[in-house]
Formats: structure tokens, C-alpha cells, sequence
């Protein structure tokens, strides 16, 4: 009986191919848009806790300012690292693996006819060995340049594309702004972070020689700091913010005039904000299943109206109001889940493009998909209803007579 209904509902169906595809465009565009955000997104958070666990989940940045934008202990105006409070956080604190000091700015790096704007950023070799970022070709700095401030330098993938080509850079001089120096090293490539910005595009120098030729002070505007394996960031964070507080000089009941973040903290965040922007891009697509589910009903109405007197021989022909109900309920439902099904496979492929395009993992959720799939058939339960309810109600003598 159930397969013998299922059979008369496709034929009705197909015998209105264009208004039944018009019909479920509504669920198709719904399921789809669901699908192809929830997807992005967990693909989305995948890349950031990715990118999160190449800088190390066991990394802090110790950082000047109490960690707001205004008051008397922002970083605007809180006193600068030193490279003695790097080298005492390494001596003094027992959890800690190796800090490294971190400074940075802004430069036009220039070799014979090219040129490019990228960031220059001042370090050691311990900052490398802390993100684990290796040199690819060449080699770090010597104790001897680092200690020295010879005019050396080691570049990103992006910076030496732009001044090189895919040419070999190393021995190369290099000019960034008034300072001129050798090429010793290229880093491996990293790709974007999750901020979209290019973490290769970048020029790395001993850390005095960017104090001294670039920024002519002996400021430390950060300090990385990596944790042992096996120890809690937790408590290096505390044994850290004591010795600071220490070192500063900063007085029982005084505020820190420095913050520490944590590079779990950092990446909870950034996947919460992400789950919460597809959360709500997710909502808005929801509510075209909404507009797809009124549509069905609408359509179905319109079909019951013209098969009135179908309904009536139907019911004068012994045929029972329940029989009447299934068999238009089961249409809803089967118009419904065949827009679910296109759905479902054009929201895979809208998700795997975008994927592609942002370079984040393709990342589809089985449950999301399943439930999208049950929510077109529900759509289909819900509003069929109404218009198959009415078709059982007919009277058959009145849809008989039905012009």
C-alpha cells in the first residue's frame, strides 16, 4: 500500500516537473546554504587551531601594557622588555624551555630593480627554535652576528619571491631603508594565518642590529617564551608574572604593567568566534527551509484545487480520507526530500569550492548533514499536512461536481 502511494505521488510529481522543481527550490537553497556554511566553518576552526599548533601550544607572549587599549598601564605607554629580562626568565624560571625577545616594524626591502613593502622583524636564533621554524636554506645567525649586530638577515618565502624569483637569495645584499645587508637564510614556508595576513612576508635580523640601525633604541617589544614539554603553561605563566613583577619593580596592590597570552587561550577564542559567526550565518540560512516549507504547502494547496474532482472519484469510489490524507502528505514529503538530496549534494559543493579558495580544510560534519536531511523531510510532514488534511475532507459529491 505504502510503495503503491509512494508511485502515485512521483507521478503527480513528475507530472508537473517544472512548477515540483520550483517547488523545492526553496529546500534545496535552504539545505545548501546550511550545509555550506556549517562545513566552512568547522574547516575554518580546524585551520585555526591548526595554524595555533605550528607557533606550539606550549608558546606564551609576554607583552608590555596590562592588556587593555586605555589607562595608565597600556601598552602605549608601559615600559618596554629588555633582552636582561629574556635572558632572566630563561636563567630563573625552571618550566621554561627558551625565550626568545621580539621586536618589529615596517620597511621597503629593495635589491637591484625590485622592491617590496614587508615586515622586518628583530630576534635571535631562539625565537626560530621556539615556533619551530627551521631555515630551509642557508643557515641562523652566528653567536657572533647576534652579539655584534653584524647587518645579516634570513627571509620569508613571500619576501624572497618578491626581490628574487625562485632564485637562490643566499649571499645576496639587500637594502631596507638606510640599512644594507647580507642574505644568510630562508625560512621554510608557512602560508597564511588565521587572520588572513602572510606570515612569510617577512624579513628577520639579529635583534640589536634592528635596535640600533632600525629602531635606535634597545626596546624589546615582546618576548616569546616556550614552555618545557610536559609542564604546565599555567604555572610558568604565574612563576613568569611574579619575576616580572619583580623586575619592574611593582608593588604589592599595583597593577601588572604587563600581560601574558597563552597560545591555547588565543586559539579557544579565535574558535569560538568562528563557531559563533557560523552559528549565525547557519540561522539565516535556516530560514530559507522556512520559505521552501511555505512554498510546498502553497503548491500543494494549488494541487489539491485542481485534482478536486480526481479526489472526489476517489472517495466515491470507496477510497478512505486517510488514504486521501497519505497520498498527498507523501508527495509533500517526497518533494521535500528530493530537495534535501540536491541540497545536500550542492551545499557539499558549494563548501569544497569555497574550501579550496580560502585554503582551509574541506571539513563536512556527517550529523550536519544527516540533519539537514530529516529537517526537509520534516518540512515536508509539517507543511503537507495541511493541504493533504484538506484533500481528505472533501466532500465526494461536491468534488464531483467541481468545474
Amino acid at each position: 500500500m505504502i510503495w503503491e502511494t509512494i508511485r502515485l505521488a512521483i507521478q503527480a510529481i513528475f507530472r508537473n516537473t517544472m512548477r515540483s522543481i520550483l517547488t523545492v527550490l526553496g529546500i534545496v537553497i535552504g539545505v545548501a546554504a546550511v550545509i555550506a556554511m556549517v562545513t566552512v566553518g568547522e574547516g575554518s576552526s580546524s585551520q585555526v587551531t591548526a595554524d595555533v599548533e605550528k607557533l606550539g601550544t606550549n608558546i606564551l607572549m609576554l607583552l608590555p601594557g596590562g592588556g587593555t587599549q586605555s589607562g595608565p598601564t597600556s601598552s602605549s605607554v608601559a615600559k618596554a622588555f629588555t633582552l636582561d629580562d629574556v635572558d632572566a626568565i630563561i636563567g630563573q624560571i625552571s618550566t621554561v624551555e627558551t625565550a626568545a625577545p621580539y621586536a618589529q616594524s615596517s620597511s621597503t626591502a629593495i635589491y637591484a630593480t625590485e622592491s617590496s613593502a614587508t615586515t622586518i622583524v628583530g630576534t635571535d636564533n631562539r625565537y626560530l627554535t621556539a615556533v619551530d621554524w627551521p631555515v630551509i636554506l642557508g643557515r641562523g645567525f652566528l653567536a657572533s652576528e647576534e652579539s655584534s649586530g653584524r647587518s645579516v638577515c634570513i627571509l620569508g618565502e613571500s619576501a624572497r619571491q618578491n626581490l628574487f624569483g625562485n632564485t637562490d637569495p643566499i649571499g645576496e645584499t639587500i637594502r631596507l631603508s638606510t640599512l644594507t645587508c647580507e642574505v644568510v637564510g630562508l625560512l621554510e614556508a608557512k602560508g597564511a594565518s588565521s587572520f588572513g595576513t602572510d606570515q612569510d612576508d617577512v624579513i628577520i635580523l639579529p635583534i640589536k642590529t634592528f635596535q640600533r640601525r632600525m629602531m635606535g633604541n634597545n626596546d624589546v617589544a615582546m618576548i616569546y617564551i616556550a614552555v618545557r614539554t610536559g609542564q604546565s603553561t599555567a604555572r610558568a605563566q604565574l612563576e613568569i608574572e611574579a619575576l616580572m613583577r619583580e623586575r619592574r619593580r611593582i608593588t604589592e596592590g599595583e597593577e601588572d604593567d604587563f600581560h601574558i597570552m597563552d597560545m591555547k587561550q588565543i586559539a579557544s577564542m579565535l574558535t569560538g568566534i568562528t563557531n559563533v559567526l557560523s552559528g549565525l550565518l547557519s540561522a539565516v540560512a535556516a530560514v530559507s527551509l522556512l520559505v521552501g516549507g511555505i512554498g510546498i504547502m502553497n503548491i500543494m494547496l494549488v494541487s489539491v484545487t485542481e485534482r478536486t474532482r480526481e479526489i472526489g472519484i476517489r472517495l466515491a469510489i470507496g477510497a478512505q480520507g486517510g488514504q486521501v490524507l497519505m497520498q498527498f502528505l507523501v508527495e509533500a514529503i517526497v518533494l521535500s526530500m528530493i530537495g534535501g538530496l540536491v541540497g545536500i549534494l550542492l551545499g557539499l559543493g558549494l563548501a569544497a569550492l569555497a574550501s579550496n579558495l580560502m585554503a582551509i580544510p574541506f571539513a563536512p560534519n556527517p550529523l550536519v548533514v544527516a540533519g539537514a536531511f530529516v529537517f526537509s523531510a520534516m518540512v515536508g510532514v509539517i507543511f503537507g499536512y495541511f493541504p493533504a488534511r484538506r484533500a481528505a475532507k472533501l466532500d465526494p459529491i461536491e468534488a464531483l461536481r467541481y468545474q
